[in-house]
């Protein structure tokens, strides 16, 4: 087949990127090739626009055996045992087919943990979508969350944590990031890199279909509208077969059989086994009238780039083969021997007993473009929103509006498709701070939660990096939890566009700022470029996943009152910040000014002042204080624990809603007994943190001075009502 512009162009491949193919074949490319290069050098597979600013990251502490390279991150927790992590997108083709999209989305996360020798143990989602008004958002928030629950439910994980979030800038490209948490032990990391010469290389798993194909490089482009005709590129997945793939992979890691083991997922059997073979420096060759097809006459091209779920490739140790191939058989999967590793540093096709294909590895990975794009740096909007030029709105009114809001009602129509108690170690789950995860037959835990924050990474970048990893710090801290390492998944527009990639620049830096400051390092993480439709990009959208670790378990915190009559305090000052806030976006339609100042001494003073407290056993119960402020924490204390309070206002504010609804940063608000109290003001004062006293907790009403009072049965009932109204279950 003559190669056209318009093939090229078809392929995602640029006229100066198809001249420097050229250049290192020394040739023009075949028709397969073409493909092949097509697959490596799309943003999904060689983040070729984001490389040099994600080098800046920091990805390492005294925890982290590895870092970001590999399928996932790894990091000790102790006692041998090793926490296995990542996060990643899958936006484009949750948009396309909502279900199968966010289904092969959970699957693949889960492939990338127990590749590396982990079980999993956990499931966590952030999930994206444009204005509730909007006609497609509905169908799309069904699907997507009928195919989060039907794959981690079938395949008997937890869906532990996750966040909902609803916002016109998604109408026309909804986000679906999936993060996998797994157990290993740190004595048996499996990774990625091939060694030896003429070792077996093993296709297991699920037979190839065309599903999928060109999946990676559709991820990689903007949408347009004629979206709907990629369907094709969407891969289907099947959670029972997967289960059967992640036990017989396990069961093989038992034995001393594997040299290297390798998810095929975006570009398939081109990803897996050119990155394989580029990570030790070696040759592959591959046989593909042995890849086993569940489609007549598949070409070498479909065979190549399909993205059929459910498959790994495998590097074996000598003679392991007979061994290996009876735990697959056992489990009903394919296991066939495709091809070698070889010392030509080439990627060799045979098909019909002619070589279709060869492509030195290098060329495929180390010498795939690497853009420097230009980027501008943001403008910002310094105008101040004062209250007293606004519509005044009644305390108690803008209360029960922002309560009853989608962002902010009870996601239980959400969490209840997910199965958040299966394998028996779930201690909390969706709702509270983080969740948290007992290791089994242990006396310690883990705590893990995801984090976004778009409006503040749009109005100013740099801040709201900062920003979301603090506010994934505050949430493992508020339920006793040491914070060790994140995953990102970095959800951005065109970066083609100067704006866009200024924006990535800038969020690149603010992560890094408080990750070094906090020591909470990057391990793994995800790259989503090109989220949008005819021009319209979303909201710059990093999505921060914490894990932290719980040492004692009878130190484990959540932010349910635990008794009548406790003192509720605020660590962490209050300045009443509320440019980009929830008040002022929702009640007044206003996107202008600043984020909340993120001061990182500050968050890491308070923040290890309440893990003292913590272990000093004199507190009740903790929550961290974020969108919507003091108040929406105040009213999610107290919807789930069914307690009221009475607050008093801090005679010094100036203002009632900028002191409640205001986002500064930094703060947490704690339940302490009467008796407790002077022990915890001398601890807070000895050690110059801030705090004010704001009321108690009481039987009934939530209550503030004559500003509002509402019984917390009818709080409940207000904060439940939008997700069933909404889906035609109740009024």
């Amino acid at each position: 087949m003559k190669i056209t512009k318009d093939i090229i162009e078809s392929h995602g491949l640029k006229s100066d990127e198809y001249s420097q193919i050229k250049l290192l074949l020394s040739r023009d490319p075949n028709y397969l090739e073409l493909g092949i290069f097509s697959a490596m050098w799309n943003e999904h597979c060689s983040y070729k626009s984001s490389k040099i600013h994600l080098k800046k990251l920091p990805t390492k502490n005294k925890s982290v055996i590895q870092g970001p390279g590999e399928n996932a991150g790894v990091i000790d927790i102790g006692d041998e045992d090793a926490i296995v992590f990542k996060i990643e997108s899958h936006n484009h083709p949750s948009f396309i087919e909502p279900y199968q999209g966010a289904a092969t989305g959970v699957g693949g996360i889960l492939r990338d943990v127990f590749t590396m020798g982990a079980r999993p143990i956990a499931l966590l989602n952030s999930i994206h979508f444009g204005d509730p008004s909007n006609e497609k958002t509905k169908n799309l928030l069904n699907g997507v969350v009928s195919g989060i629950g039907g794959y981690g439910n079938c395949i008997g994980i937890p869906t532990v944590a996750g966040e909902t979030k609803f916002n016109s800038t998604y109408n026309e490209n909804i986000l679906v990031n999936a993060m996998a948490v797994g157990l290993a032990n740190k004595k048996k990391i499996f990774y990625s890199k091939a060694k030896g010469i003429n070792k077996s290389v093993v296709y297991v798993g699920s037979k190839t279909g065309r599903d999928g194909i060109h999946g990676a490089s559709m991820a990689s482009a903007e949408f347009d509208e004629n979206s709907e005709d990629k369907k094709p590129t969407v891969q289907v997945g099947d959670p029972f077969t997967e289960k059967l793939l992640m036990e017989a992979c396990l069961e093989l890691m038992k034995k001393d059989s594997i040299i290297s083991i390798q998810d095929m997922g975006a570009a398939g059997l081109t990803s897996s086994s050119v990155e394989m073979a580029h990570k030790g420096n070696l040759g592959i060759e591959l046989d593909l009238d042995k890849v086993p097809c569940r489609e007549e006459n598949m070409s070498p091209y479909e065979m190549m780039l399909s993205e059929s779920q459910e498959r790994m490739l495998i590097i074996l140790e000598d003679g392991k083969e007979i061994e290996a191939k009876k735990i697959f058989k056992k489990w009903d999967l394919d296991f066939v021997v495709i091809g070698k590793t070889t010392d030509s540093n080439n990627l060799s096709l045979k098909f019909k007993s002619e070589i279709v294909a060869t492509i030195p590895i290098d060329a495929l990975s180390s010498k795939a473009p690497l853009y420097d794009r230009k980027w501008t740096k943001k403008k910002f909007n310094n105008n101040k929103i004062k209250l007293k030029d606004l519509k005044k709105i009644k305390f108690d009114e803008a209360f029960l509006k922002i309560i009853s809001s989608p962002n902010h009602s009870d996601k239980k129509w959400v969490t209840e498709q997910y199965d958040q108690m299966v394998m028996g170690d779930t201690i909390e789950r969706s709702g509270s701070n983080a969740a948290i995860i007992k290791i089994h037959n242990k006396d310690k835990a883990i705590a893990v939660t995801v984090d976004s924050s778009a409006n503040y990474c749009k109005s100013h970048p740099l801040s709201g990096g900062k920003q979301i990893v603090c506010e994934s710090w505050r949430n493992l801290i508020s339920v006793g939890a040491k914070p060790i390492a994140i995953t990102n998944c970095l959800n951005f527009g065109n970066p083609e566009n100067p704006e866009i990639m200024g924006e990535f620049a800038e969020n690149i830096l603010g992560i890094k700022e408080a990750c070094e400051f906090l020591d909470y390092p990057v391990v793994s993480g995800n790259v989503s470029f090109y989220n949008g439709t005819n021009k319209n990009n979303i909201y710059p959208t990093p999505v921060i996943g914490g894990v932290g670790l719980i040492k004692d378990l009878n130190k484990i915190y959540n932010h349910k009152f635990k008794k009548v009559g406790s003192q509720i305090i605020v660590i962490g000052k209050t300045f009443g910040h509320l440019e980009q806030s929830t008040y002022i976006n929702q009640l007044y339609n206003l996107h202008e000014g600043m984020p909340p100042e993120v001061n990182l001494l500050n968050e890491k003073n308070n923040g290890e002042m309440v893990l003292k407290l913590i272990g000093s056993g004199i507190i009740n119960s903790i929550h961290d204080v974020s969108t919507g402020g003091i108040i929406l924490s105040l009213a999610e204390m107290s919807i789930s624990s069914q307690i009221g309070i009475k607050i008093n206002k801090p005679k010094k504010i100036s203002n009632i809603s900028e002191f409640f609804f205001g986002e500064d940063q930094s703060r947490y608000l704690i339940e302490v007994e009467k008796n407790n109290y002077s022990k915890l003001e001398k601890q807070l004062k000895d050690n110059n943190i801030y705090f004010d006293n704001i009321g108690f907790t009481q039987k009934e009403y939530f209550e503030l001075d004559n500003d509002l009072k509402i019984s917390v049965k009818e709080l409940y009932d207000l904060n439940n009502k939008w997700y069933n109204k909404y889906n035609g279950l109740g009024n």
